[in-house]
């Protein structure tokens, strides 16, 4: 479907973020934006849960987002979230409130895809995106780092220290001394060793930073004359100075200075001064493209059949050597029943035929670990290797999919009540079920149809006659529901 309007929401960890975009000619032309300093870093308690403070403001921004998203469809609309509710220990519960408050889905993306995301918002803001970035993006609760060149990133990390974070552990209250900010500074230094080595071997022509205390602190160094033009490594000495004449954040008086910002200044100055010092930097120009900005232009991407999912699935199963003969058969069977079960999911870009495929081609990667259990190698690879593109519940979705494609159903009772789910697994443990045989010979006529508490399967006429372990196995099947408190009727026209 095609939107003049789009919008993405960025579950920050810092800040909240709406950003709404008109396509024109396959460009995306920034018309709104809200931003809402939420800190939802700061409410993360010393066991990873977030507090009920950090939950209600998190609440209300998106309850003010969702007044300006009144009228959008649900496909015009993404929302990300990012570090802090990767690591929360409650971030379920949170999401469960905060998707009812938004009014549309929220997906929590791995650091490298938010890296990813990142760069894509960035690419489409420089003037020569031709020659090689390294593009910095200090986070609220993480640190991205990508090198690039035109719209490709070449390399993505993403370190566990943010502005947020930092300035918690480092500056209670704000305090600054030489003490502490050294102590800050090292910290970062000690995680920035692990990637500088191979970002340096890649080597880039121009360093860019993104995002929000990139933004503040080039703003500090231009409005007070400590900078002609974007980060430098001087100007960075001249408000390190500063900050520790004033003692306190709070204390500091300079152009430029933005109340939301003079809590996490500290913690990102110090990030910032050390990527400065192990990176080598003696300048650094500032993008205002960011996470928001690349959701949008990957959401647009999505439209235009350029979706980068699909690009993943290919070279995973490349990577793990996925028999493509019956990843297609297996694929076809299993959307040609779901077709009949929902007969929407017969349109273009259907989400849940989508997945269905995506289940389809790679619910055998796991054969190259080990044939035996594979379907559960298969699930494991799916639910934690990077794969650009998905977001945690889109793995966690596709795992569990691929987890339940044989064995024991039992395995997938989590999922009791959701119905969508389970009629996706049952098309897909039928079609490798009706696959077994790993050949082209046809199939019998296949009708599926609900039944009050599951499914039923119809063959055709003399179908099974010729295949006497197929029919084994699909009583075998008819046992598994069952044995759940579903039901599976294996029908056969005389």
């Amino acid at each position: 479907m095609a939107y003049e309007l789009i919008a993405a929401v960025d579950l920050g960890s810092n800040s909240f973020r709406l950003q709404v975009g008109r396509i024109v000619a396959n460009q995306i032309y920034p018309l709104d934006g809200l931003k809402e300093s939420v800190r939802l870093a700061a409410g993360l308690t010393a066991d990873k849960r977030l507090d009920a403070a950090a939950q209600r403001r998190g609440l209300d921004a998106l309850a003010r987002f969702a007044e300006r998203l009144r009228d959008f469809d649900a496909g015009a609309v993404r929302a990300v979230a990012t570090n802090t509710l990767r690591v929360a220990k409650n971030a379920e519960q949170f999401l469960e409130k905060a998707e009812a408050a938004l009014g549309f889905p929220i997906e929590v993306i791995a650091g490298r895809e938010e890296a990813r995301l990142i760069y894509l918002g960035v690419a489409h803001t420089l003037a020569r995106p031709e020659t090689r970035q390294m593009v910095v993006d200090i986070g609220g609760g993480s640190t991205e780092f990508i090198i690039g060149q035109n719209l490709d990133p070449i390399r993505l990390e993403s370190l566990y220290m943010g502005c947020v974070s930092f300035s918690l552990r480092f500056f209670p209250e704000g305090r600054v001394d030489k003490h502490s900010f050294r102590e800050a500074e090292l910290a970062a230094r000690r995680e920035l060793q692990t990637i500088v080595h191979q970002f340096r071997e890649s080597g880039w022509d121009e360093a860019i930073g993104s995002s929000g205390t990139a933004k503040a602190i080039v703003d500090l160094l231009e409005l007070n004359g400590w900078s002609d033009h974007g980060l430098t490594r001087e100007g960075l000495e001249k408000l390190r100075g500063e900050l520790l004449r004033a003692g306190n954040a709070s204390r500091l008086k300079l152009q430029g200075l933005r109340p939301d910002r003079i809590p996490v200044l500290p913690g990102g100055l110090a990030i910032m001064s050390a990527i400065f010092k192990e990176f080598g930097l003696e300048r650094m120009a500032f993008s205002e493209g960011a996470l928001r900005l690349g959701v949008l232009y990957d959401q647009l991407g999505r439209f235009h059949h350029d979706d980068l999912r699909e690009a993943t699935v290919n070279r995973f199963m490349q990577r793990y050597d996925v028999d493509r003969r019956q990843a297609a058969r297996v694929a076809h069977t299993a959307t040609a029943l779901l077709g009949q079960l929902v007969p929407a999911s017969r349109d273009v870009g259907h989400a849940d035929a989508q997945f269905l495929v995506w289940a389809a081609r790679l619910h055998e990667v796991g054969i190259s670990v080990a044939h035996s259990s594979y379907h559960k190698h298969s699930a494991y690879i799916l639910g934690n290797a990077d794969m650009p593109g998905f977001s945690r519940r889109d793995q966690a979705r596709l795992s569990r999919l691929v987890l339940a494609h044989r064995g024991k159903l039992e395995r997938a009772q989590p999922l009791r009540g959701e119905a969508p789910e389970w009629t996706l697994i049952f098309c897909l443990r039928a079609a490798v079920l009706l696959h077994r045989s790993r050949d082209d010979l046809p199939l019998p006529a296949l009708v599926a149809s609900f039944t009050r508490t599951g499914f039923q399967l119809t063959l055709g006429a003399g179908g099974l006659d010729d295949l006497p372990l197929t029919a084994a196995a699909l009583e075998d099947e008819a046992q598994q529901w069952n044995g759940i408190g579903g039901e599976l009727r294996i029908h056969r026209n005389a």
